[in-house]
């Protein structure tokens, strides 16, 4: 950690000196590291650091090396930092994130500090869910997407999610999957069309949300492809991240009535009153599927023998193409 670096943390902070430094983990491809720092004098005893450099040459674990890869993720540190510096603020408690103590970049490096999310009570992480973790993570989901419903993502991703088609020519030209590969384009475009729009997390995984002690509240880290779109992308990525597909074929309804239920009580309590909740409630359950799909079919050309494509996912992806068939 450079001088600059440590400027940037103590100013942020108004720490008189760091007294430990613990990796927390490496950027993907080898972009940076996200590092917890221990301070003195400052009200904080500790802050996490997000510090970005671009490398010489990067090392996608999947192969995925390219011109193309390498601009989207300069593009997707440049939308986190305007995240943190412009939209961040307006999460309250009931889609918690970070607080931003500072966000710093120049050509060479980009630093982001931020609240230590284990200090403030979400120390725990989880690989597997189960369904009152699950309706955790929907709760923040319902609450995330009723704060930014119909905003213009200025400054964002246009359309949110790191597989959103229009940034994936390359795995969708790798496809097997022809029929998947022909409706692609259809498939994007029901999504885009949706009347309600909202922001999107863009990688509502598992693994970027910290819960609390009890299992019963979260906040969630990692915008770097936070924007626009339909909240069934978040919703739909979210319960094949963390379930399994006997568990997703089991809990499927029961989940879609509890995201929906906390959508409109987060509604309500904003006073979204001009807002048609059935309409929207119709619209987005009938994108469930089609948000699915949209997803397998990256997956499907990026890593087609990844465990996520499993027989949940295909008979999804069928009934949307054959939906799209009849239409």
């Amino acid at each position: 950690m450079n001088r600059h670096i440590e400027e940037i943390v103590l100013q942020s902070t108004g720490a008189t000196a760091m007294t430990s430094r613990q990796l927390i983990q490496t950027l993907w491809s080898g972009y940076g590291e996200i590092v917890k720092v221990g301070l003195a004098g400052s009200e904080w005893a500790t802050a996490v650091l997000k510090y970005i450099v671009l490398p010489e040459q990067s090392d996608h674990p999947r192969g995925w090396n390219s011109d193309r890869s390498h601009a989207r993720k300069v593009r997707s540190y440049e939308v986190e930092m305007h995240w943190y510096r412009h939209w961040s603020r307006h999460c309250d408690a009931t889609c918690r994130v970070p607080a931003c103590y500072a966000a710093s970049s120049d050509a060479h490096e980009d630093v982001i500090v931020l609240e230590d999310l284990d200090a403030a009570g979400f120390s725990l992480r989880m690989s597997d869910l189960d369904k009152r973790q699950v309706k955790a993570c929907l709760n923040w989901l319902a609450a995330f997407h009723a704060t930014f419903l119909g905003v213009v993502p200025e400054g964002l991703w246009p359309t949110g999610t790191y597989w959103h088609l229009a940034t994936r020519p390359d795995e969708l030209a790798a496809m097997s999957d022809t029929a998947l590969q022909e409706a692609a384009p259809r498939i994007d475009k029901l999504l885009s069309d949706c009347p309600y729009q909202t922001l999107v997390h863009g990688d509502a995984k598992v693994a970027n949300f910290c819960f609390s002690s009890d299992g019963r509240r979260v906040a969630a880290v990692d915008f770097q492809y936070v924007g626009g779109g339909c909240g069934m992308k978040d919703v739909a990525y979210l319960l094949g991240s963390g379930l399994d597909e006997q568990a997703c074929e089991r809990w499927q309804c029961e989940l879609l009535d509890h995201y929906f239920n906390a959508l409109k009580d987060a509604l309500m309590r904003k006073g979204r009153v001009e807002i048609a909740f059935d309409d929207l409630e119709a619209c987005w359950r009938a994108l469930y599927g089609v948000a699915w799909a949209d997803f397998h079919r990256f997956l499907q050309g990026w890593a087609p023998t990844h465990t996520k494509i499993n027989g949940y996912s295909e008979r999804l992806v069928a009934d949307v193409l054959r939906q799209l068939q009849l239409s």
